[in-house]
């Protein structure tokens, strides 16, 4: 309840936030010092990488590592545009079969990757709150807490309902559904390959770490938000919490609704609306937008592996 409360003032924040505070945020950049972009820059980069390990071992490894990091700047292009990482799925997918993976078992190693990484992120998670000896958690719990007391409690109870009702609903389909019924099938493989199961384990929840490092960083870099690096696993379950949150809400790649976990997030860290904001944006841009026009450009090489996989059949 704390922390579905915190969500709606971080929604609140964002969508009703003052001129001058959205002129804090346009200006914010002039205030960053270089470090801190080229560490999100790098950083960044990184979490494709990752990502690219991670589709090579569920896959089954073969893959050429060049083209494979090519494909995932591709699939976040796509995800730009499609709710719940379908877009990602999609190139993925395609992808797969190019290379000469038959359709079923390509569809299955996605639906692996994509419930491989819910795996990794609970475990990452959990690793995270036993290396900070649970205070990290308890720390935003009682922070949200506190701004939830705040808020109108029937407001919140009815959206708090109607936001579960829906969790029950798209939950229910979820397991009905053939993605799921691949995803169970393709772990049950990946268990029988153990060095692929830990590979794609730790790549899953470092891609997810990366990110929240970013945010940290993004974080550290807007002068006034008050956090220091002694604030970094409370930040990094921040991000955890506040990515799942605005995961969760059906708009393209997120849009909108992560930037409103996020800075929900913040704010119940004490973090003031204004900074909250700032870093929030800056993370965004750094790592969400600035990595599209690399996708379009490598969406061209995947287009010519499509042209290639054709010609070879015929």
């Amino acid at each position: 309840m704390a922390a579905l409360a915190a969500l709606f003032a971080g929604l609140a924040v964002a969508v009703t936030g003052t001129a001058g505070q959205v002129r804090a945020c346009l200006t914010a950049p002039a205030d960053v010092h270089w470090a801190f972009l080229v560490c999100l820059g790098v950083l960044s980069a990184l979490h494709y990488v990752l990502a690219a390990v991670t589709l090579r071992a569920v896959a089954g490894g073969g893959l050429p590592f060049g083209t494979t990091l090519g494909v995932q700047f591709t699939a976040a292009a796509a995800n730009r545009l499609t709710p719940g990482g379908l877009g990602a799925a999609a190139v993925n997918t395609r992808y797969l079969v190019c290379r000469g993976i038959p359709a079923a078992r390509a569809v299955t190693s996605v639906a692996v990757m994509q419930a491989a990484g819910a795996v990794a992120d609970l475990l990452l998670l959990l690793v995270i709150v036993a290396l900070s000896g649970g205070g990290a958690l308890r720390v935003l719990a009682s922070r949200a807490g506190a701004a939830a007391g705040a808020l109108p409690v029937v407001p919140a109870l009815v959206l708090s309902a109607v936001l579960a009702l829906a969790a029950v609903t798209y939950g229910r389909r979820a397991l009905r559904s053939r993605a799921f019924a691949h995803a169970v099938a393709g772990c049950a493989g990946l268990l029988r390959r153990p060095r692929d199961l830990v590979l794609t384990l730790l790549a899953s929840a470092s891609t997810t770490l990366v990110m929240a490092l970013a945010m940290a960083v993004s974080a550290l870099a807007v002068p006034g938000t008050g956090v220091t690096p002694a604030d970094l696993w409370v930040l990094v379950t921040a991000y955890l919490v506040g990515a799942a949150a605005g995961a969760a809400l059906p708009s393209p790649g997120g849009v909108g609704g992560t930037e409103a976990a996020l800075v929900a997030a913040l704010t119940a860290l004490g973090v003031a609306a204004g900074p909250a904001l700032q870093a929030v944006l800056l993370f965004r841009a750094v790592t969400y937008w600035a990595p599209v026009p690399v996708g379009l450009v490598t969406a061209r090489a995947l287009r010519g592996h499509e042209e290639n996989a054709g010609m070879r059949k015929k």
